[in-house]
């Protein structure tokens, strides 16, 4: 995954130098000529190192370190500073910067800089991974039924051979928690898990979003977009809602799938990539393949492992340690101490059938946790829908 480096600098030669510099080393460029720009960068996740100029039209630049240091990944900030500022820099580096550098900027103590500054990036990034994947894993309650063990057992398999998986159920069966289950069991957990919902994406934008796009490829196109296939590479890319997906964008995500390589939108150059594809879908695949609204050869492109979640009804032996798991959750969360449920409730939450499913009975232990002033939850806590069917 490319590191990218947001540039912070009033005078626009300067951030055509950096970008002139720093892109043919492999570095993702992004530029800012104030604190404001710079901010909103931030904001947006943009940055994994930032340059920093001291002087900016909006205000003083070592400002932004104390709010820097504050984001979950705090990215390196190297300073640039003109002769005569090296106590400022000095102070830079005590209140939180990286580095400093003196203009004019020396192209190799540049490099060295920014591969000391990459390190502390991989390692942030390795971190968050590592504490990332410890939550998936335990967010993936297998439970006691046997269809869920078996499925256990071949997301294990899959996630070890790092092959495409196809990953069906009903709504809020848990396909996502799914996917990040094999993401953080497999050899590729220390990168990061790229998702994308493409039913929540435009149609003529899902392209540019997988694939990216080389600058004027379209009227808006001022400067070079990395997709997603791009970022996920060495990763996992996960593909939620797969039906959405047009058929037209189908055809070249098969391509890509089959050559490991793909264009950007405008684009001549093959970029190669190595990227394990999870795909889900709540719809029947096998009646839109007949419909023409689902590329047959896709389709079993897609499944070389085929995972079907059962709704909670079909496994409703699962439903108590599913509500342990989310009062445990909830407590942690909302700060109150919720021991146990009565015995009256539970029935009641194992008779209802969960039309929701696991989405639906999270919810229902949130607002019963949120009702309740004792340790216990009764059956007046749960939700209107879950008292009557108990009736």
């Amino acid at each position: 995954m490319a590191i990218s480096v947001l540039v912070v600098d009033d005078e626009e030669n300067a951030r055509t130098f950096f970008k002139e510099i720093l892109t043919p080393m492999g570095y993702e460029v992004l530029t800012a000529g104030t604190l404001a720009e710079a901010r909103e960068h931030l904001r947006r996740g943009s940055g994994d190192v930032v340059l920093l100029d001291v002087n900016l039209p909006d205000g003083y630049g070592p400002n932004l370190l104390y709010e820097i240091s504050k984001m979950p990944l705090r990215p390196p900030t190297i300073m640039i500073t003109a002769y005569g500022e090296i106590d400022m820099a000095v102070q830079a580096m005590k209140d939180g910067a990286h580095d400093f550098l003196n203009k004019p900027i020396q192209i190799n103590q540049l490099e060295q800089s920014l591969k000391r500054a990459c390190e502390i990036v991989s390692m942030r990034r390795e971190l968050d991974h590592l504490r990332q994947r410890d939550q998936q894993q335990a967010q993936f309650i297998v439970g006691q039924s046997k269809p869920m063990r078996a499925i256990a057992s071949q997301a294990q398999r899959a996630a070890a051979a790092s092959v495409s998986v196809l990953i069906t159920g009903e709504t809020g069966t848990g396909k996502e928690v799914l996917a990040r289950f094999i993401h953080s069991i497999g050899p590729r957990a220390s990168k990061q898990f790229i998702a994308i919902n493409c039913a929540a994406i435009q149609s003529t934008m899902l392209e540019a979003e997988l694939f990216g796009y080389e600058a004027g490829a379209f009227t808006s196109a001022e400067r070079r977009k990395t997709g997603l296939m791009e970022v996920a590479d060495g990763s996992i890319l996960f593909l939620d809602e797969i039906s959405s997906m047009p058929v037209d964008i189908q055809a070249k995500l098969l391509r890509a799938l089959e050559e490991r390589a793909f264009r950007r939108v405008g684009g001549t150059n093959l970029i190669k990539v190595d990227v394990q594809i999870l795909a889900a879908s709540n719809r029947d695949l096998k009646t839109m393949i007949k419909n023409g609204q689902f590329r047959e050869d896709l389709y079993y492109r897609l499944k070389v492992v085929d995972l079907h979640l059962p709704p909670l009804r079909e496994r409703k032996e699962d439903v108590p340690e599913l509500i342990g798991f989310f009062v445990r959750k909830f407590n942690a969360r909302m700060g109150v101490n919720v021991r146990d449920v009565s015995p009256r409730a539970m029935q009641a939450l194992q008779d209802y059938d969960w039309p929701g499913n696991i989405h639906e009975l999270s919810n229902a232990v949130e607002r019963a946790l949120l009702f309740c002033d004792e340790e216990v939850v009764d059956l007046e806590h749960l939700p209107a829908d879950i008292i009557q069917s108990a009736a």
